[in-house]
């Protein structure tokens, strides 16, 4: 038994969010792929934008204004993210679970799933989801248990947050509809949760309208990734078998940690229990539905999807089993743990190091510099606009001094130019030389064309 849960708990967060800043940090010559992009649509902020909805931009947008373009700024947005998140399961748990070592060990646990160390260096739509996930789970519990009309509107507002950072928050949502549904039949909850529907409609709003004038781009790019319209009739069985396979081989870590504080696995079921079909519900009914997706759909559910769904499986487990919680394993339990804690950054800073083929081993800053200089060679104006593809533009919106906006592309973005700044364009070198009208250059394996004012 620890003495001092609550300190303890504060302490492992800190290292937590210490490790996953400093390792990344060190060991990356450049920002994530998905972190990049996120920074090139923050550069030319949007209510959407044509892979996802806006969040996950505005946050680094807002460490960008603060910060700047320094790395190790972006990996602490991501843990704080993460953290953020099992602070709210830790406080949500405690209504669940006998005491305060149970709701620790319940994160504790989270370290045996990779989702919530090895991945996160890269601030994405899917960590961008986790706080909002969490949050949205407590305040639904809160709103169902004391039914206050503060609790559905928090509920409302942080579900809206979800969905403006990734779409398939709506499975949770769902879940918990089916849940509400439920026992507004057994009589056990009323109508008003339907409060919540105002913040979240309202938050949303601007995205909606910002959907319709843009034919609906993010939903057409989700069903374009999992591969929708090219399944064969194998694809509906396929798919889903090998999405059970990869959810069984991402929570094997979590489970065997789980066996070292179990005695004996025999538990009774009360499926009268509200908490339990709460738990259930936000758990496996997501789970269950994302499955069937697959299933009717045929299509491909990709492995980082999964990143939230997970976050309240060790306080499910704990409730579940809690009379079988045997402390004086929590020795062994300890080991594992702090195994995993050793070895999951060690093994990113092993991979990081060795393999240098990788999107963080990109030369950004150095190619930024060089083209910086060309600029300064040429022209006496200031970059205003980049083009290209959001990595390679977005490296340069990322890490020139001006801040360019990113674009695509110029179409129907014309207007929008400042005239009295330049426009850098990258991409394919052949059809750039072509085609550019002012100073070209290539820096392998992209050309570059600037237009300046001499």
């Amino acid at each position: 038994m620890l003495k001092n849960t609550s300190r303890t708990f504060y302490l492992f967060l800190a290292a937590h969010l210490a490790v996953w800043t400093l390792v990344p940090s060190l060991t990356n010559t450049n920002l994530p792929l998905d972190t990049i992009e996120a920074l090139a649509w923050g550069s030319n902020l949007d209510w959407g934008f044509n892979k996802h909805p806006p969040l996950s931009a505005f946050s680094v947008e807002i460490f960008y204004q603060i910060f700047g373009n320094q790395d190790w700024a972006y990996y602490l947005l991501s843990q704080i993210f993460v953290i953020t998140a099992f602070f709210v399961v830790y406080k949500f748990s405690e209504d669940f679970l006998k005491n305060k070592n149970y709701s620790f060990i319940s994160i504790l646990l989270l370290e045996g799933i990779y989702f919530y160390n090895f991945t996160t260096p890269e601030f994405n739509v899917n960590v961008c989801q986790l706080p909002f996930w969490a949050l949205s789970v407590l305040y639904a519990w809160k709103g169902f248990k004391d039914n206050k009309n503060s609790d559905w509107l928090l509920f409302g507002l942080f579900a809206a947050l979800g969905i403006l950072s990734k779409y398939l928050f709506i499975y949770l949502l769902i879940a918990m509809d089916i849940f509400f549904c439920y026992m507004i039949i057994k009589k056990k909850a009323n109508f008003r949760s339907l409060i919540s529907l105002i913040p979240f409609f309202l938050i949303l709003l601007p995205h909606l309208i910002w959907l319709t004038e843009n034919n609906y781009a993010t939903i057409t790019y989700g069903l374009q990734r999992t591969g929708a319209g090219d399944q064969n009739f194998l694809d509906h069985f396929l798919h889903p078998v090998i999405f059970l396979g990869k959810q069984i081989g991402i929570l094997l870590p979590f489970l065997v940690m789980f066996l070292f504080l179990v005695s004996k696995f025999r538990t009774k079921f009360n499926f009268k229990d509200k908490k339990l079909l709460f738990l259930l519900s936000v758990n496996i009914v997501p789970i269950i539905l994302i499955f069937f997706t697959s299933v009717i759909m045929g299509v491909k559910i990709r492995t980082m999807w999964m990143t939230p769904f997970y976050l309240f499986f060790g306080v499910l487990l704990i409730y579940i089993f809690q009379s079988r919680i045997n402390l004086k394993k929590l020795k062994n339990f300890s080991i594992i743990l702090l195994f995993l804690f050793i070895f999951s950054p060690s093994f990113y800073s092993y991979i990081s190091i060795t393999k240098t083929d990788k999107r963080t081993d990109y030369p950004g800053k150095e190619i930024s510099q060089l083209v910086q200089n060309r600029w300064d060679k040429n022209f006496n104006n200031e970059i205003s606009v980049v083009i290209g593809d959001e990595w390679f533009a977005g490296n340069l919106s990322y890490h020139l001094n001006s801040r360019p906006k990113w674009y695509s592309t110029l179409d129907n973005n014309i207007e929008n130019l400042n005239i009295q700044g330049g426009v850098v364009y990258i991409g394919n070198p052949k059809i750039l030389k072509e085609i550019c009208p002012g100073v070209f250059g290539t820096i392998k394996p992209t050309g570059i064309c600037m237009i300046g004012k001499k």
